[in-house]
Formats: structure tokens, C-alpha cells, sequence
């Protein structure tokens, strides 16, 4: 072959590659023009929606159209591979890839608005920011005019001397009277002035007066010293005898005082001070017995005559009564004297100190009305450390309720003697409840203590014995330190429970999960009135188990949106009694135990159930564990509850409770059982 050959076959060769290499970037560049041209975000801006939504609409109408021909071109026998199937095939490929390109710039044209609204309520915000901050700003400006406009100089307050006594008595250097009588400002400075050199020279008379003073105090020590040391022998011999007193623990000398005062006091006192000085020395020997009172006024009473007294008081009150409308100034004031003789106290009373362990000290003053013939009682309680102060239990401690109901149904609001009645009616005492704060409380264990005893039906309305005030004086003692601890626990609980905190034990930490997800945001003290007006404690005022005696609390546990109100009776006699409870839950409407069977049952965990939640003995952890417990069946209420299929995202309340079973019987109750030591709820 030639070369001429040869070269023109390569030419050829080249010609035929750089075609090639040309075709490529052809189609590459024409490729990135159609990646520039058919950009659907672009092509976004220059379609209509309303245009879209038509075209989809024919699209969908077309598309139906040729599927119904190919269902009838087969159906007429048309074969598979048929020309005419084919094409309507091909039409409706296109078509459907019509419908997802609108679709996709359907998707497109969302996603934008929503970008546009998004960055809409971003300016939005960003400008609400600015407003706030502005008026904050605004806020503080007028504070501050505010306090600028109330500024009160302390000079004000300095009483001044006035300006004629200042021009008179104040040297020329200081008043300044070219000056000060054209300008007030400098008069103001020119007084102030004055009155700071009388204050110096004051300061410096009395500091004289002070030194002065403390040379006559001490002349005073030295000549009272002289005077104490006249008569040393006999207070030292006096002074020695004391400790051998103590160490043989018989202290001649106080019993000596006291066994003489104690033969004047009335014979109910004197039971009770010979009973509590028997018991002290054989069972506690904390208890301390002290008389008070003015010995000479007590030796000075003769002996009472009622029988005269009685017929008196009758004739005075007939003519009262038939004076009344002549006399009334006069009569009013013969009936206020004769009250106050009627509830006349002995000038002697006793006290007697119980000490229990902790060291409080729970102070009896005792006392005997002399013409009702009554024993009646006060108190005052001693605590080693501060407690915290409460709002819910300001009242566990007063001495008008701190006795209430010792034993059951004494209350001490009425006289016990019945023969009291008609010697009220003849000086107009309506109720002998209004002057129990002045007088103390007639309680009948008081009486007992005393001797005295009120039997029914009896004849004579008292009678006395020693017999009486030994067989109740130990239960008593032991009462009465009982009420105190049990007093004291619930006020240390209170203090705990208004800060949202609920207290409890290392021994009562198995009655409970580890986790419990509900929590107290609430306590406080209720009145009888509040609690017998609430639509879900009727039931228990109806039967009877709510009194005017006992206590009140509110009580309020939240989880979420779910709120709990728990209205709770708490008897004078806790815990013998134990606390009784009343639920009503808001959440999903307004429900109690009267309309839900579950609330119900929660009521039953706390008020049925009680024994489990006693605790160690003597039970002071009831009330706190009954609220715990509350709080956990309140979890499992919440989290055993269904879930409303419509409502997307996550529950609500989740389930962290295992239960063996969610709900049971006819009225689907749930598991508020709590098994220890395996950890699950079950069904009672």
C-alpha cells in the first residue's frame, strides 16, 4: 500500500475521532442545557397552580378514558402486542408521568410556602423580641421616674427647731440671716446645721451622765455586798444539806413546802396531786407536781355555804327579773358580778410536767371552779429544738386542741355536771363553751383524774374518790404522752408535706416503688364548712364520720394535665384513727368516687387498706404513707388508661408501671395492689 494511502486513511481516522470528541461534548453541553432548562424549581416560577390543578384533572380524565378503550379494544379480542394497546400504552405512560411531575411540583410549591411562612413568623418574632424588650425598657424608665418622685430626703423626718427659736438662739456663723431669709434651701442647711451642734453637745452630757452613773452603781454593789455577807452561816448550812438531799433523792424540803401548801388546796386537787405524786414515784420519774397559786387568799376561804348561797342567788334573780325593765344598767351589772362568782376559780392550782423522750415537755395546769364543782385543765407544750412553722398545722399544738377526744367523745366544750345547768340559767349563761378559753377545759378524764364522777340518773351530782383518779391516772399518762408524740410527728410531716415533700421511712420505703412519677403540689388546712361544701365528701358528712371536732386538710397531687384533689379528715385520736380520704380527679372532665369505679378503688387503697400502711409502731407515718400511696395509684390510674388512637405522638403518660393485668371484671378496675420485694401491681 502506498503512503498516499496510508496518510489519507489517517486523516480520515482523525477526522473520524475528533467528530467523536465533538458529539461528546455536544451532548454533555446539551445535557447541562437541559439540566439548566428543565430545572423543575425554575420552571416553578413560571407556572400556575390553578393551570396544574386543571391539567391534573384532564391528565386524570384522559388517563381514564384510555384505560377504559383498552379494556374495551381487549375485551373486542384485540391481542397483546396490538398496535392500537400499544399506543394507548405509550399515551398513558406519558400521562402518568404527567400526573408525578405535578406532583412533584406540588410538593415543590409546599415545601416553598411553608419556607415562606416560616421565615414570615421568624421576622415576626424577631420584631415581637424587639417590642418586648422595648417595653421592659419603658417599664424600667417609669420605675425609676416613680422612685425619683417618691424620694424623701431623711432630713424630713428630724423635727426641727422653729425658725424664731433658730434666729434666737443659733450664733450669726451658722444662722447667716443676710442669706438664709431669701433662700429657703440654705435656711434648710443653716437649721440642719444648728441642730447637728445640738446633738454634739447633748452626746457629750450624756456621756457625762453615763460616767456618773456608773460611779453610783458601783457604791451600790459595794454596800449590797456588805449586806449580803451578814447572815453566810445560815445560807451555807442551808446550802450543804441540798446535795445529800439529792443523792438520797429525797428532798425533805420541797416535799415539806409543798405537803404544807398541798392541805389547802380543794379536795379534787389534792386527789390528783397525791395520785400524780404515787405515780411519779412508781412508774416515771420525769413527772414533776407543782402547786401555784396565792397560799394566803386559799387560807383565807372559810368554808362555802351553798345551801345559802343558793337561796340568794334565787331571791336576786326573782327580782332581777321583775326589776329588769326599772333596772336595767344596774341588773345587767349584779348579773355580770354574779357570773363572775359563779365561775370562780380556786386561788391554788396544780401543774404537773411530762417529759417523754425526746424531750418535749408537755406542761397540765389544773383547776377548780368552786361553786360548779368542776376540774378543768389547760396546756403547754416544750420542745427541745425549733420546729418549723406551718400554715397547715398551726393548730396541733393549741391547748384547745390538743386534748380533744383523748378518749372517745370528749370533747371538753360542756360542763360534765349536770346540776351546772340550772345554776346557768339563773345568771343567763347560755353556753358554757364561750368561756372555756378563759376558764380551761371540763374535760370528763379530768374529772376522773380529780375523783369526781357525774353518774346518769343519779341523785346527787357529785361524788369524790381516791379509787377513781388511781385506775385512770397510768392510761391517762400514757395518753396524754401519746397525743403529744403524735401531735409532733404530724407537725414535723406538715412542715415537710407544704413544701411538696413527702416524708418517709427507711422502714417504709417497700410499701412503695422506687419511681413514683405524681407529685404533692399542695397542702393546706380546711375548715369544716369548706369541706362539708365539697360535691365529693357529701357521702362522708351524710354518714356521719365528719365532725366539727376533727381536723382538715387539702391535699392536691398533679402528674401532667392530670390533677387530683384529695380532701382529707384527720380525727383528734390519730392514729388510733386512722385519716380518712375523699378523691376527685380532673382530667378528661371531672371525676369522683361516686361516678368512677377506679377513684373508688383508690380510696379503698388508703382508707380499706389502712394496715398496710401503719408502719412501725405507734403508726405516726400512717397519714405521709396514705399520701404516697395515693401518688402511686394515681401512676398506675394514669398509665393504665387508654390511649386515643387519633392522637399522634408519644403517650402521655407512659407506661412504667408492670402490671399482670391492665383491667379487670365488669367494671374494669386496675391494679392498684403494689407486690414487694417482685415489684409488680395486681389486683386485689
Amino acid at each position: 500500500m502506498s503512503s498516499d494511502t496510508l496518510k489519507k486513511r489517517k486523516s480520515k481516522v482523525l477526522r473520524g475521532e475528533g467528530a467523536v470528541q465533538e458529539m461528546k461534548r455536544g451532548r454533555v453541553e446539551g445535557d447541562q442545557q437541559e439540566i439548566r432548562v428543565y430545572s423543575e424549581e425554575v420552571e416553578l416560577d413560571s407556572r400556575d397552580a390553578k393551570q396544574d390543578y386543571k391539567q391534573f384533572k384532564e391528565s386524570c380524565d384522559s388517563l381514564a378514558n384510555l384505560m377504559s378503550e383498552i379494556q374495551n379494544l381487549k375485551a373486542n379480542g384485540a391481542k397483546e402486542g396490538c398496535v392500537e394497546v400499544e399506543q394507548k400504552r405509550m399515551q398513558s405512560c406519558i400521562l402518568f408521568m404527567n400526573l408525578k411531575k405535578l406532583n412533584r411540583l406540588t410538593h415543590i410549591r409546599l415545601k416553598r410556602g411553608r419556607d415562606q411562612t416560616h421565615e414570615a413568623k421568624q421576622r415576626v418574632d424577631v420584631l415581637h423580641l424587639q417590642l418586648q424588650n422595648l417595653l421592659y425598657e419603658v417599664l424600667h424608665l417609669q420605675k425609676e421616674i416613680s422612685k425619683c418622685l417618691e424620694f424623701k430626703s431623711k432630713h424630713e423626718e428630724i423635727d426641727l427647731v422653729p425658725e424664731e427659736e433658730f434666729y434666737k438662739d443659733a450664733p450669726p456663723d451658722i444662722s447667716r440671716p443676710n442669706l438664709t431669709k431669701t433662700d429657703s434651701h440654705q435656711l434648710t442647711l443653716a437649721r440642719l446645721d444648728w441642730e447637728l451642734e445640738q446633738r454634739k453637745r447633748l452626746a457629750e452630757k450624756y456621756k457625762e451622765s453615763l460616767s456618773s452613773k456608773e460611779k453610783i452603781q458601783k457604791s451600790i454593789e459595794v454596800k449590797k455586798e456588805h449586806l449580803s455577807s451578814l447572815q453566810p452561816g445560815l445560807t451555807a448550812i442551808m446550802q450543804a444539806s441540798i446535795p445529800v438531799q439529792q443523792y438520797l433523792s429525797m428532798p425533805f424540803e420541797q416535799t415539806q413546802k409543798q405537803t404544807e401548801v398541798a392541805r389547802h388546796l380543794p379536795p379534787p386537787l389534792y386527789v390528783l396531786f397525791v395520785q400524780a405524786n404515787a405515780y411519779g414515784e412508781a412508774c416515771d420519774k420525769n413527772l414533776i407536781v407543782s402547786i401555784n397559786g396565792d397560799v394566803d387568799e386559799a387560807k383565807a376561804l372559810s368554808k362555802p355555804q351553798e345551801d345559802s348561797q343558793d337561796d340568794e342567788s334565787d331571791s336576786d334573780a326573782e327580782e332581777e327579773q321583775e326589776k329588769t325593765k326599772r333596772r336595767r344598767a344596774t341588773t345587767g351589772g349584779q348579773l355580770d358580778d354574779k357570773r363572775r362568782e359563779m365561775l370562780k376559780r380556786h386561788p391554788l392550782s396544780l401543774c404537773i410536767d411530762l417529759k417523754c423522750k425526746d424531750g418535749s415537755i408537755l406542761y397540765l395546769y389544773f383547776y377548780y371552779l368552786m361553786n360548779l364543782n368542776i376540774m378543768t385543765v389547760k396546756t403547754k407544750v416544750s420542745i427541745p429544738t425549733d420546729l418549723n412553722t406551718t400554715i397547715s398545722g398551726g393548730d396541733l399544738l393549741k391547748s384547745d386542741t390538743l386534748l380533744s377526744c383523748l378518749y372517745a367523745g370528749d370533747h371538753g366544750g360542756e360542763t360534765p355536771n349536770p346540776a351546772n345547768r340550772y345554776q346557768f340559767d339563773k345568771v343567763s349563761i347560755v353556753c358554757f363553751s364561750d368561756y372555756v378559753e378563759e376558764l380551761g377545759h371540763p374535760y370528763m378524764w379530768v374529772q376522773n383524774l380529780g375523783g369526781l364522777q357525774f353518774p346518769v340518773g343519779a341523785s346527787e351530782s357529785v361524788c369524790s374518790g381516791s379509787s377513781l383518779s388511781a385506775s385512770q391516772m397510768e392510761k391517762t399518762m400514757k395518753l396524754l404522752k401519746r397525743r403529744l408524740q403524735s401531735r409532733l410527728a404530724l407537725h414535723r410531716q406538715f412542715a415537710s408535706l407544704e413544701h411538696s415533700i413527702i416524708p418517709v421511712s427507711s422502714e417504709c420505703l417497700y410499701l412503695f416503688p422506687a419511681k413514683i412519677m405524681s407529685r404533692l403540689v399542695r397542702w393546706v388546712a380546711i375548715t369544716y364548712e369548706e369541706y362539708r361544701d365539697l360535691p365529693y365528701t357529701q357521702h362522708v358528712t351524710d354518714a356521719g364520720l365528719a365532725k366539727e371536732t376533727d381536723l382538715y386538710f387539702m391535699g392536691v397531687v398533679e402528674r401532667g394535665t392530670a390533677c387530683l384533689q384529695a380532701a382529707v379528715v384527720l380525727n383528734p385520736r390519730y392514729p388510733e384513727v386512722s385519716p380518712l380520704f375523699s378523691l376527685s380527679l380532673s382530667w378528661k372532665g371531672e371525676r369522683s368516687g361516686q361516678t368512677d369505679d377506679n377513684l373508688r378503688a383508690m380510696e379503698s387503697e388508703v382508707n380499706v387498706f389502712k394496715n398496710e400502711l401503719q408502719g412501725p409502731h405507734p403508726g405516726h407515718q400512717l397519714l405521709t404513707n396514705q399520701i404516697s400511696r395515693l401518688c402511686v395509684c394515681l401512676d398506675v390510674y394514669l398509665e393504665t388508661e387508654g390511649q386515643d388512637d387519633g392522637v399522634e405522638g408519644p403517650r402521655e403518660f407512659p407506661r412504667e408501671k408492670m402490671c399482670l393485668r391492665i383491667v379487670r371484671g365488669p367494671n374494669r378496675l386496675k391494679p392498684f395492689k403494689y407486690n414487694h420485694p417482685q415489684g409488680f401491681f395486681s389486683h386485689r
